[in-house]
């Protein structure tokens, strides 16, 4: 089964093969594809999201109110004296006589279905995830980050400018004798040259001092210097900040792995 991002690559191949004078009945023999495929192809760019098919039927499903009901028990139960997976399959092949329920069934179930309830009684934070999206050529992550080199004999701390398209993955550096305002201003400009264009959406940043004079208490709003308002209103392109300190660690983790991947592949040892 083909991934999203195959699917992606696949209508980009059906649609730049069009354009250049392909019919439709060639596309389907060279790609192997459908009639229908290759019209939703030229339709759209983003393939439509496959649906999920409902979940099948277990022979647990009708026990699981009563695993659930013995889950918020142990809620208020002492910690020592709470429900294990063993006593919940024993219960409910004696009380409740499901002698067809497998062990490894209910020891999956309460494992999914435990921290649930927790949340559910507001007894601990949810645990889940909001998987990222990006299109091409919209969105980008910039950051900092020290490297060392080695200067008539002598070595010394440098930094190393790096923009990484968040889509792709490119990343475009240079390195500059400090991380000052005009070191920031020309690694934006030096990266859109490399790149051929502007980016059309935000880009992510710490709070940088080159652009951020103050950090309004904990939201996301800042007090920007004057010049790097000027810079962005020029360029065409919104400012995203993310929040201090591990709050926003997570928020633009790309570029920072991709700066431990430039010093790795490109700075060791370290260069003369």
């Amino acid at each position: 089964m083909a991934s999203q991002a195959e699917k992606v690559a696949l209508y980009a191949s059906i649609r730049r093969d069009s354009r250049a004078g392909m019919s439709g009945r060639a596309l389907e023999h060279k790609y192997g594809v459908s009639r229908r495929t290759v019209a939703k192809a030229l339709a759209s760019v983003w393939p439509e999201p496959r649906k999920k098919l409902p979940p099948r039927k277990t022979r647990l499903d009708p026990f699981k109110p009563l695993i659930d009901q013995m889950l918020r028990a142990d809620l208020d139960a002492p910690r020592k004296q709470r429900h294990t997976v063993k006593r919940i399959f024993d219960r409910l092949v004696e009380e409740h006589g499901a002698p067809e329920v497998s062990y490894p069934m209910v020891r999956a179930y309460v494992a999914w279905r435990r921290p649930e309830i927790r949340t559910e009684a507001g007894r601990g934070p949810p645990k889940g995830f909001v998987p990222q999206s990006h299109q091409p050529g919209v969105e980008a992550e910039v950051d900092f980050g020290e490297v060392a080199v080695r200067l008539a004999g002598e070595q010394v701390k440098l930094v190393l400018f790096a923009l990484r398209l968040s889509y792709s993955g490119k990343a475009v550096h240079r390195i500059f004798a400090s991380g000052g305002q005009e070191a920031f201003l020309e690694g934006h400009v030096h990266a859109f040259r490399v790149l051929g264009g502007m980016l059309t959406g935000k880009v992510r940043y710490d709070n940088l001092k080159a652009a951020v004079a103050q950090v309004l208490g904990f939201t996301r709003a800042r007090v920007e210097t004057a010049r790097w308002i000027a810079f962005r209103s020029h360029m065409g392109f919104e400012a995203f900040y993310c929040q201090p300190g591990i709050e926003g660690a997570h928020e633009k983790g790309g570029v920072e792995g991709d700066i431990g991947w430039f010093r790795r592949n490109h700075l060791v040892p370290v260069p003369r």
